[in-house]
């Protein structure tokens, strides 16, 4: 049966504008970022699925727009506080979390008219575009249906192996080119994934006192829920 291991995945999650790798899987909705501020509008949504670089991309955007980032749970922290302190461009991660709450709803729909008076930029995140929210405040899906979307597919290939050699890199372990290839033929396509399986290979070569190489790989470790035998 699989042996579970206790994984310590550290601190590591740059959001840092350099380590946001350009490929197929997000090359428009990068490309929206580097054109602000010249948007058809205030406001642009990133979408698609856990783990895409929803985030990351969210904070390359807040760098060059001096803006600020902040979860829809903190919505209730006050809209007004935030536009002061950003300089009138508000990122929103996870927006689509407001669904269900009339008080959140109104809340982010407040954030989008104040940003508008300004003449401010709003970028939010979700993981589908708002038509599929089921938004309840007909004002608010209005807005953001209007908003241009710039969707993240799911990491390609190219991008899952440059991800993978750079935590193997952080964690100081020099790790061949055809595990990584092994790796990415078989791994859940999202960042979330990766950074777990360098921590359960890490913690695989630790415990058995053994490099990374193919052969260990094949025989210690199996994509989640899968069982090695023996």
């Amino acid at each position: 049966m699989r042996r579970q291991l206790p994984l310590q995945f550290g601190d590591w999650q740059s959001f840092a504008p350099e380590d946001f790798l350009v490929t197929d899987s997000n090359r428009q909705a990068f490309a929206w970022v580097e054109r602000w501020p010249e948007w058809p509008g205030p406001v642009l949504g990133i979408h698609g699925p856990p783990g895409a670089g929803k985030t990351h991309l969210a904070e390359v955007w807040c760098r060059r727009a001096g803006a600020r980032r902040f979860t829809a749970s903190d919505l209730a922290k006050g809209p007004d506080q935030w536009l002061d302190s950003a300089a009138g461009c508000v990122a929103v991660d996870d927006a689509d979390c407001v669904v269900g709450s009339a008080e959140s709803e109104q809340l982010l729909l407040h954030l989008y008219n104040q940003i508008a008076e300004r003449r401010g930029f709003l970028v939010f995140t979700s993981c589908e575009p708002p038509m599929r929210w089921g938004l309840g405040l007909a004002d608010l899906a209005s807005r953001l249906n209007a908003a241009p979307a710039a969707l993240l597919t799911p990491p390609d290939d190219d991008l899952l192996a440059v991800v993978l050699a750079k935590l193997f890199a952080d964690k100081q372990l020099r790790v061949p080119g055809d595990v990584i290839g092994y790796l990415t033929q078989r791994m859940e396509r999202s960042f979330v994934a990766a950074r777990q399986i360098v921590a359960e290979i890490d913690a695989l070569s630790l415990d058995h006192r053994r490099s990374i190489t193919l052969s260990f790989v094949r025989k210690h470790w199996r994509p989640a829920g899968a069982e090695i035998a023996g």
